[in-house]
């Protein structure tokens, strides 16, 4: 079978659930991957209430809708990171209390852990669920942050020092929460992306090595994030593959822009005609999907394709309902044997 097409809900956050949910469904999806933000995933009142969680899947089940993972890239983002007002706007206010870096990136962590809790339960809920099923992972996909982004271009001089001393940091705020989401059988899937710790194969695989290879730590993979770099985009599938846990399909275009912006992006919101590169509906920009539909394959992954929708350009309800059926139409299952098994003399 062909993997389930679902949406990824932080862009449609400004809906409650009850009104995305059939929207999603006649767009062509067959699941949500739930935002931890609006009423989606409420962590706390999906961790606390067996009848909340009931009530979510049954709302989602009267749509003919599933769930394969869970995401708090908001939360994720403020554990490694160098706090500043910015955060206020997207963390909850138990997490943001007042402010002091340390203190919020402290209860980040402790956020992130309960959202483990909370998706444990919440997929445990799912009805009709097998005991083979319930032994499996479930996933939450996110961000960690970074204590050393802000050093991406080495001036003032950055000596080698200084950026092991980002991944250590890493580790040792990461290392509790894997140990707390191993405990509860789930896998936490970094979104490798700038301003995280990990923003390329190198630093992703230099984040694995960071937290000694933990079996909870893996990747929520997203080519936007990298083709626009100029990272083999295929290349990392190839050599982290077992580590995806999740994917994200989305597309990015580049060599665009006027020539006055460039990778960087100029300080421009997304859709200014200037630059470089922007994120476009799936199938309208340049990754090459087809290519990673194969090396998904080779990978022997088998989870769903999760379209994140974004093009600044375009309606999101039209773009989000092209992307369902060039997701549906694009993948296609890995053969189980050889072609050309046919011409042996056996099967003649």
């Amino acid at each position: 079978m062909t993997r389930p097409v679902t949406l990824f809900t932080g862009q449609w956050a400004d809906l409650p659930l009850e009104k995305l949910a059939p929207l999603a469904r006649a767009m062509g999806y067959d699941g949500l991957e739930l935002a931890c933000w609006g009423d989606h995933f409420d962590v706390d009142a999906v961790a606390g209430s067996a009848r909340h969680r009931r009530e979510k899947w049954e709302l989602l089940s009267d749509h003919g809708l599933t769930c394969h993972a869970v995401s708090n890239h908001l939360v994720g983002q403020a554990v490694c990171d160098l706090v500043d007002e910015r955060h206020r706007a997207i963390l909850p206010a138990e997490v943001w209390g007042d402010g002091e870096p340390e203190g919020v990136r402290r209860r980040a962590a402790k956020k992130l852990i309960h959202t483990a809790r909370a998706a444990r339960a919440f997929f445990d809920a799912r009805p009709n669920t097998t005991a083979a099923a319930r032994a499996r992972p479930a996933v939450v996909n996110g961000f960690t942050g970074s204590s050393i982004w802000h050093s991406l271009y080495a001036f003032p001089p950055t000596s080698a020092e200084y950026w092991e001393q980002g991944f250590k940091d890493f580790a040792g705020r990461f290392g509790p929460i894997l140990a707390a989401f191993d405990e509860l059988n789930v896998n936490f899937a970094l979104e490798v992306h700038p301003t995280e710790i990990a923003f390329d194969t190198a630093t992703a695989q230099r984040a694995l090595l960071a937290v000694k290879n933990h079996r909870r730590f893996g990747f929520n993979y997203d080519p936007s994030h990298l083709g626009y770099q100029g990272v083999d985009y295929v290349g990392f599938i190839r050599a982290l593959g077992p580590r995806i846990f999740h994917v994200h399909v989305k597309d990015v275009w580049w060599g665009h822009g006027d020539g006055t912006i460039g990778a960087f992006g100029g300080h421009a919101a997304f859709g200014d005609a200037r630059r470089y590169w922007d994120f476009r509906s799936p199938g309208r920009g340049d990754i090459r999907f087809e290519d990673i539909i194969v090396a998904l394959n080779d990978a022997g992954y088998t989870g769903p394709l999760s379209v994140e929708w974004e093009d600044a350009r375009m309606d999101r309800i039209h773009g989000a309902k092209e992307a369902a059926a060039f997701v549906r139409q694009l993948d296609f299952a890995r053969n189980s044997g050889a072609f050309d098994a046919a011409f042996a003399r056996k099967n003649r």
